[in-house]
C-alpha cells in the first residue's frame, strides 16, 4: 500500500521539492538521481517478480496443485520483499501439495520454488541490480535486516530503495 502511494506521488515529486527548497540548482540533480535509481530498482524487481510468478504458476499447475494462478500471483507479489518474501510465498502451495497429494508432491513443489528463487535471486537479479544500481547481494541482505528491524514489513519491502537513498 505504501509503495502505491509513493508511486502516485512520484510524478509531482520534483514540483514539491522545488517549492520546499527554493533553489533547485544544488538539490534537484541529487533528487533526480535518487528517483532514477528507485525507478530502475522497481523496474528490475518487477521484471524478475513477473518471471518468478509465471514460472511458479506453471510449475504448480504441472504438479496438479489447485489454484496455480493464485500461487503465481502470490510469488510475484511477495518477491518484492527481498529474501524472505519468496520463502513466505512457498509455504501455502507446499502445504496444499502435502494435503492434496502427500509428502512427495509437497517436496516437488518446494524444490521448484527453491530452483526458481536460487536462479533468479542469486544469478539473474543480482547481476541486473549490479549493472543498473551498483548494489551487492550483501548490501541488499543487510538492508533487509536493518530496515525490517526499524520499520517491520514495510521496511522490508522498501529496504533496497531506502538503502540506495
Amino acid at each position: 500500500l505504501t509503495v502505491i502511494f509513493i508511486l502516485f506521488e512520484a510524478s509531482s515529486f520534483q514540483q514539491k521539492v522545488r517549492a520546499a527548497l527554493g533553489d533547485p540548482k544544488g538539490t534537484l540533480p541529487q533528487f533526480q538521481k535518487i528517483i532514477d535509481a528507485v525507478n530502475n530498482y522497481l523496474a528490475i524487481k518487477t521484471l524478475v517478480s513477473v518471471a518468478t510468478g509465471v514460472i511458479v504458476a506453471i510449475w504448480v499447475a504441472i504438479l496438479g496443485i489447485d489454484f496455480p494462478v493464485i500461487w503465481g500471483l502470490l510469488a510475484f507479489l511477495l518477491n518484492y520483499i527481498p529474501n524472505l518474501g519468496s520463502i513466505i510465498a512457498a509455504v501455502p502451495p507446499v502445504l496444499l501439495g502435502y494435503i492434496q497429494f502427500g509428502l512427495g508432491r509437497a517436496v516437488l513443489v518446494a524444490i521448484g520454488f527453491i530452483i526458481v528463487n536460487v536462479v533468479f535471486g542469486n544469478a539473474v537479479e543480482p547481476r541486473l541490480m549490479g549493472r543498473k544500481l551498483g548494489l551487492s547481494t550483501l548490501v541488499v541482505f543487510l538492508s533487509l535486516i536493518f530496515w525490517g528491524w526499524v520499520w517491520g514489513p514495510v521496511g522490508m519491502l522498501l529496504s533496497v530503495p531506502m538503502t540506495m537513498v
